[in-house]
């Protein structure tokens, strides 16, 4: 009853089966590695925050370029402050407001953008505190800059002068006549009565979209693992099916055809063929005059 297992058809089906299935696992199992390793991240983000806070401050040169092991570290650097920029839409701890950025000018010219703290309420440049003057040394953690439209970061143009939507360095640049470091600074202090801005965990760490989009994809992987084992025990039913019912006779043969239908298309004609001969014969002797159902009349013949 099985032996349709060995043929080429059942071949190729069983091959796919057995290579589809330790697949779909391998990559369902890796999604949903990707997104325990996300979830890890992000438990210990405050963690790392806190205790990076206990730690001695690197100069900010042996921390550049910002990866996910430098992100959070205690950076130091010393400059002068100079242009002071508004970042509106931000929240802290549930509530409206904005950050005070302000650009520390080092002394090899490149400025480190400086988060000296949040204010509630919408931006206005006269409610935001100055900063000191002189020259000053400034320690907190390190971040990686801000990229617009992502981790819901605000993507929006057409702010007011003095605003910036995103904290980063390719839109600084448009916005000061110097080069600009591609990472920032949050003070571990907030400045002038400000409120300090925690830190951010690392891009591509912590429970943003990224990381529920894997916990998707496990859970879409399970489910072909599972498709392709229903639909290989319905094929294989299925044909079990079809094979018993031909042990029993109940599957038709394509040659087999009832007597009734060879007797009424035969050579010799169907019996249509033969009603249709003996009602033109009938036909033909109505046509005739001297039929033996008619009277004969003689003086019905006209005389020239």
């Amino acid at each position: 009853m099985y032996r349709f297992l060995l043929t080429p058809r059942w071949w190729g089906i069983n091959v796919f089966v057995l290579l589809a299935i330790p697949f779909c696992v391998f990559m369902g199992s890796w999604q949903l590695g990707r997104f325990e390793e996300r979830l890890d991240n992000h438990r210990a983000a405050g963690e790392w925050a806190s205790e990076d806070r206990g730690k001695p401050a690197l100069p900010l040169a042996e921390l550049l370029p910002v990866d996910k092991a430098t992100s959070g570290e205690q950076a130091t650097a010393t400059g002068r402050y100079a242009d002071q920029l508004l970042v509106p839409d931000r929240e802290l701890d549930g509530r409206p407001g904005h950050y005070v950025l302000t650009l520390l000018r080092q002394q090899d010219g490149k400025a480190l953008p400086v988060v000296r703290g949040w204010l509630p309420g919408t931006a206005d440049p006269a409610k935001a505190p100055a900063p000191p003057s002189g020259e000053v040394t400034v320690t907190g953690a390190l971040q990686a800059s801000e990229t617009p439209g992502d981790n819901g970061v605000s993507a929006r143009g057409g702010l007011p002068s003095g605003q910036t939507a995103a904290i980063s360095s390719a839109s600084l640049v448009n916005l000061v006549p110097y080069d600009v470091e591609d990472a920032f600074v949050t003070l571990n202090r907030g400045d002038s009565g400000m409120k300090a801005v925690p830190a951010q965990a690392a891009a591509q760490t912590g429970l943003d979209l990224k990381a529920f989009q894997n916990l998707g994809y496990t859970g879409e992987w399970f489910v072909f693992t599972g498709f392709v084992v229903f639909m290989w025990f319905r094929l294989l039913r299925r044909e079990v099916e079809l094979a018993r019912d031909a042990e029993m006779g109940l599957v038709p043969d394509e040659d087999d055809a009832s007597p009734g239908t060879r007797d009424s298309s035969g050579p010799s004609g169907s019996p249509d063929s033969k009603g249709s001969k003996g009602s033109k014969d009938s036909e033909d002797s109505s046509d005739d005059p001297s039929d033996s159902s008619g009277s004969y009349d003689p003086d019905s013949i006209p005389v020239r």
